[in-house]
């Protein structure tokens, strides 16, 4: 939660850049808006809000302020990350579906390549940050969930460590990962603000910041990071039906990120890997961390020319690790 944040006001103005396109403007949805710091910013900023609180202590604030407003401002009881949560059953609230939230929010779907529908504004739980990251790129690769509506814009706060992970270049040892090759394919990622811990609600018992430890990354802040779905994401031969066998590949290659890319497809029985590196113009002594997130999508779409992603054994090793990972 917010406590005080000073240039958020700016920061949002910079969110908002593109507020005077024509055309319909996206709808914003704000998720745990708390006492409202965020939301009243939007507000003032002059844009349309959902506010998505899961929080019961909160709801009668927020929705005074709400009455008090000529249909600017929606509140819904609810919890934007328990949204189409991977379970069986009826949904208890707060959890809730996609398909209803939309419905709420008077959002319908729009084709990948339109403008951006809905943008969405919030602070990653911190307890499951990496988990809420790999959720989202699975609904964005597959085109499910809130992207079943198109390319929707995160405004997200993540941990410094994270936004180190998303954001790192080739070779970085311990920040580049599977996850930054996936992020960096699916979306076009901006920093737009960098706010100290000390801004946020995150005190013990003992009056001390509940900053989440990190050794090897730096962490003294949350930062304010723009995730934008690539427009062009599923022009080639990646698409929401494919898309998690590309997932298990980049994650299996950057299992072992100093092991050579060569090596890792000679494991999978691949036997023209040297010249199909040859043609993708990639070193063949290459080791995973060294390759492009662009030279990844480069490789699995050659190798969907090739008989090896028919194999069953593959599959069956993309679905399990699927399962593993959810």
């Amino acid at each position: 939660r917010f406590i005080a944040c000073p240039q958020l006001a700016r920061t949002v103005q910079r969110c908002l850049q593109d507020g005077d396109r024509p055309g319909p403007q996206p709808v914003l949805l704000e998720c745990a808006p708390g006492p409202g710091v965020l939301t009243r910013t939007l507000l003032n900023a002059g844009a349309r809000v959902v506010a998505l609180e899961s929080n019961s202590a909160f709801l009668s604030n927020l929705q005074s302020l709400e009455n008090s407003l000529d249909g600017q401002l929606k509140v819904i009881y609810g919890d934007f990350f328990r949204v189409d949560p991977l379970v069986t059953g009826t949904l208890k609230p707060p959890a809730m579906c996609s398909d209803k939230l939309f419905e709420s929010m008077g959002v319908a779907a729009v084709p990948w390549r339109a403008d951006v529908p809905v943008k969405v504004f919030g602070i990653l739980p911190q307890r499951k940050e990496r988990n809420t990251l790999w959720r989202l790129l699975f609904a964005l690769y597959e085109c499910s969930s809130i992207y079943r509506y198109g390319r929707v814009e995160l405004n997200v706060f993540v941990s410094e460590k994270e936004y180190k992970v998303l954001t790192a270049k080739p070779g970085e040892a311990n920040a580049y990962q599977a996850l930054t090759v996936l992020w960096q394919v699916g979306c076009e990622i901006q920093l737009l603000h960098m706010e100290p811990w000390s801004s946020f609600v995150t005190n013990l018992k003992n009056g001390g910041l509940a900053v989440p430890k990190s050794t090897r990354l730096p962490n003294d802040h949350l930062c304010l990071v723009r995730l934008t779905p690539q427009q062009n994401l599923f022009t080639g031969g990646l698409k929401p039906t494919n898309s998690a066998t590309f997932i298990f590949m980049v994650k299996q290659c950057l299992a072992k990120p100093k092991s050579r890319i060569t090596d890792r497809l000679n494991s999978w029985s691949l036997d023209s890997s040297d010249k199909l590196l040859r043609e993708l113009e990639i070193p063949q002594n290459a080791a995973a961390r060294n390759l492009y997130p662009e030279d990844y999508r480069r490789l699995f779409e050659a190798l969907q020319n090739s008989s090896m992603f028919t194999e069953t054994w593959f599959h069956d090793d993309v679905f399990e690790g699927i399962r593993i990972i959810n």
